[in-house]
């Protein structure tokens, strides 16, 4: 999983021809910890159809600002560019997965 900056954000995320999943994040959120690994699971299990990225919401405000996270973490899916779904707070990885899945479906 790759580290985006408000600086890269464009490249790394907007710009890409597949889907995004960033995750919005912060040193000192617990359950940003959490989600963490699962995150790194799904990034290497499903390489070829989806990036995933991560951003430090307190060394980059722009991005957090620009997509009105509120809470951490906040994972938001990109599609073409522009923002298709947000998953607010840590879950387990079959959920996540199914709730990708889904929306993956439906864009």
């Amino acid at each position: 999983m790759r580290t985006v900056t408000d600086e890269s954000f464009e490249q790394e995320v907007l710009r890409q021809d597949k889907p995004v999943l960033v995750d919005f994040w912060a040193q000192w959120c617990p359950p940003c910890h959490m989600i963490a690994p699962v995150l790194d699971e799904i990034a290497a299990e499903r390489a070829g159809t989806l990036a995933v990225r991560k951003i430090n919401t307190d060394e980059n405000p722009v991005s957090m600002r620009d997509y009105q996270v509120m809470s951490l973490p906040t994972l938001m899916l990109f599609r073409d560019g522009k923002p298709v779904r947000a998953f607010i707070g840590a879950r387990p990885k079959a959920r996540l997965l199914a709730e990708l899945d889904d929306a993956l479906r439906g864009i």
